[in-house]
Formats: structure tokens, sequence, C-alpha cells
């Protein structure tokens, strides 16, 4: 998750709208790819843990309806020593082949975007083809569309390698 610019929020700043699209291979099937989204343990290692923040919280109710909640404290960079609260519902879930998130992400408290995340998962040989569709909102002191599609790219790297394991 990069947060480059998650400053200094201002009154006059327009809400950004933007779509992005990130295709990914994996070399194992769609249900083991799905399976890393499921599990508490697993999307907790691939989606939230990392060398520069602390994780404070996750909770995972993997289901339609159901809520993600994750609290993170950043150690580093322009954002060190503040809080981000990572929100999800699921808005549907076939399994092996599609979820649908709607997230919201805060910084102390203050919304920095709302986003419709769709993952679609298809099989291709033996491996899975995933397609992240991302549309979004970004509001006053967001990252904003290029930094949050990069993040989301190196978030798909860390789901590779938690697949591979």
């Amino acid at each position: 998750m990069h947060t480059q610019g998650v400053l200094q929020p201002t009154e006059t700043q327009p809400v950004v709208h933007s779509t992005f699209v990130v295709e990914r291979s994996f070399p194992k099937p769609p249900e083991t790819v799905f399976a890393a989204f499921a599990d508490p343990a697993r999307k907790r290692r691939w989606f939230f843990e990392g060398p520069h923040q602390e994780l404070k919280l996750h909770e995972l109710d993997f289901s339609v309806g159901g809520r993600e909640r994750a609290e993170l404290k950043f150690e580093a960079g322009p954002v060190a020593g503040k809080t981000c609260v990572n929100e999800a519902i699921y808005q549907d879930i076939v399994p092996g082949r599609r979820i649908v998130a709607a997230y919201r992400m805060a910084i102390d408290g203050h919304c920095i975007s709302a986003a419709l995340a769709t993952f679609e998962l298809a099989a291709d040989g033996t491996g899975t083809l995933l397609n992240l569709t991302h549309q979004g909102a970004y509001f006053e002191g967001a990252d904003g569309p290029e930094m949050r599609k990069h993040g989301w790219e190196t978030l798909l790297e860390k789901l590779a390698t938690e697949v591979a394991s």
C-alpha cells in the first residue's frame, strides 16, 4: 500500500475518479489463488504485513456481505506514525472465479479513497490468469490512481509469493 502524498488534505481539491486494470498470471490453479484471498492467515501475510508497517488488527469474514478490517501503523516515509484503516465489504464471491469488494481507506480518521475492486480468476493451462479491475474515487490527501495501481501491482507480486509457498 503506497501512501505518498497522504499528508495534508485540502477542502478545495476535487474528487479524482479512475479505473485501471492489472493482469497477472500465476503458475497455480484458480482454486489455489482464490484460497489466498479466503484464508485469513494467508490474506494477512500477502495483503497487510510488510517491513514498513505494523499490523495492529486484521479481521476477515470472507462471505458475501462479510467485512474485512485492518489497522496498520506506518513506521517509515511521509506517513510515519500515522494509522491506516482499510475496510472492505464483499459484494460478490464465486469460489475459484470471482471476488468483488467495496473498499474504504482512511489515514488517521480521514477517508482518502473508496473503491470497487473486481478480481476475476480464469484457468490458463495449468495456471491462473487474474484480472483486477479497480474503480476508485480519491479524496483530499489521497495517493492517487497511479500510486494505487503501483500498490496493487506490488500486492499481486506478494500474492504470487504466497501462492508459490
